[in-house]
């Protein structure tokens, strides 16, 4: 091998050595759990589910809605 393939094979091994270790970090990035776990058999709650409140049928007519 001459000094040119030489340097272009150690390129190439840099390049997938580098790919290799991007494709690592994404794939701990993406199934990690970046919250804190609770001891509950349900698990963390990552999202509060909360219903709106209905107004009373006066409110809207005294805010200027229909009502």
């Amino acid at each position: 091998m001459t000094d040119a393939s030489a340097g272009a094979v150690r390129e190439i091994l840099v390049v997938m050595a580098l790919a290799v270790v991007g494709l690592i970090l994404a794939v701990a990035a993406a199934f990690t759990p970046w919250y804190a776990a609770l001891d509950e058999p349900g698990g963390a709650a990552v999202v509060e589910m909360h219903a709106p409140s209905i107004p009373e049928s006066g409110a809207g007519a005294a805010a200027g809605g229909v009502g």
